[in-house]
């Protein structure tokens, strides 16, 4: 924990909220269907990298805290069950982050590559299994709302409807840009490490 508090961790986990904050903020407004898309997750994935469980943890809460916040949240799932839509938000991020940062932690002295591919993809398969466990249990009445007098069936509407291109969408951004982002920063520090100050 003493290594955690670090000048670099803070300021690198500070850069890493903003960008969570910007990047879910602007969520609100991309939408394929009726649940909004989450963009913020690389950054997860990346903080979790590089400063450990922790750090992707406290990500992962502070992108389930702006989703908690977004209007299609409020409107859809917290009207329906405030408490159950707390603990989803919080934990399905969260939970993603740290198990990231564990991946990544076990991996990376075996085979650093495939630690950063693994954590990567974790974060929105995570992220999205969780909230389809979410919505066969506890927004399964919103489910069953919305197939209501239609031939939908219950997995169509989660997985094609509510889920769908959100989750590739997701996955793909993580799968490109986290190990991006994470190789790019740690070749400049060690750069910089290599070089006197």
């Amino acid at each position: 924990m003493k290594h955690f508090f670090t000048t670099r961790t803070i300021a690198g986990l500070g850069m890493l909220t903003a960008m969570v904050v910007a990047l879910q903020l602007l969520s609100n407004y991309v939408q394929f269907g009726p649940v909004s898309i989450t963009l913020a997750l690389f950054p997860i994935a990346v903080g979790a990298m590089l400063f450990g469980p922790l750090a992707g943890l406290f990500l992962g809460l502070v992108c389930g805290a702006m989703v908690l916040l977004a209007p299609s949240t409020i409107s859809v799932f917290f009207a329906v069950n405030p408490a159950g839509t707390i603990i989803v938000c919080l934990s399905k991020t969260g939970l993603a982050g740290f198990i990231a940062g564990v991946i990544y932690k076990l991996l990376q002295e075996k085979n650093y590559k495939i630690g950063i591919v693994l954590a990567s993809l974790s974060v929105p398969l995570i992220n999205t299994g969780l909230f389809a466990v979410a919505g066969l249990t506890v927004f399964r009445s919103i489910l069953v709302g919305s197939v209501e007098g239609t031939d939908i069936s219950i997995p169509y509407m989660l997985f094609v409807i509510w889920i769908g291109w959100n989750f590739f969408i997701e996955f793909g951004l993580n799968a490109a840009i986290a190990p991006a982002i994470f190789t790019s920063y740690r070749y400049i520090e060690k750069k910089v490490e290599g070089q006197e100050l």
